[in-house]
């Protein structure tokens, strides 16, 4: 082979990267945001979820061999001291404040939907939605006749 004909040539490797930043440069980053939402999402509904839970933890495991698992704790670390940074101490009062109320709320969701399934399985009723009015139910032991609990 001459010097003519190695000239101007690249690996494939630079062809991808020269390419890539063409069309970034023509398209904008948002391009590769939208088709790498597109293809996750094809992903997903080809794999299922568990398929990407799978890689991740494959993923960790990988880096954890590597770098061992002080790097975590030193990359969480990192990452809160910038959220601290950019948002402030209180965010973190903030966030909190809003998992607690969220947790108080599906515990509350839970009871209730626990209620209705007791009151539903010693009644043979259907759950009534909240607010709506019951009549009592017989006291244990017990069975309501018709107009009885009226």
């Amino acid at each position: 082979m001459s010097d003519k004909d190695n000239k101007g040539s690249m690996t494939v490797a630079e062809a991808g990267r020269k390419g890539g930043e063409t069309v970034r440069n023509e398209r904008g980053r948002e391009f590769y945001e939208t088709i790498g939402r597109k293809g996750g999402a094809t992903v997903k509904a080809e794999r299922g979820r568990s398929f990407y839970e799978e890689i991740g933890r494959k993923g960790g495991e990988t880096v954890k061999a590597e770098r061992g698992a002080k790097f975590y704790e030193e990359i969480g670390k990192k990452g809160g001291d910038r959220v601290k940074a950019t948002r402030g101490p209180n965010f973190y009062e903030e966030i909190g404040r809003k998992g607690g109320q969220k947790v108080k709320k599906l515990i509350e969701e839970g009871k209730r939907a626990a209620r209705a399934a007791m009151a539903a399985q010693e009644g043979g009723a259907a759950p009534q939605p909240e607010g709506s009015t019951t009549t009592p139910a017989a006291p244990s032991g017990e069975t309501a006749g018709p107009g009885q609990n009226e």
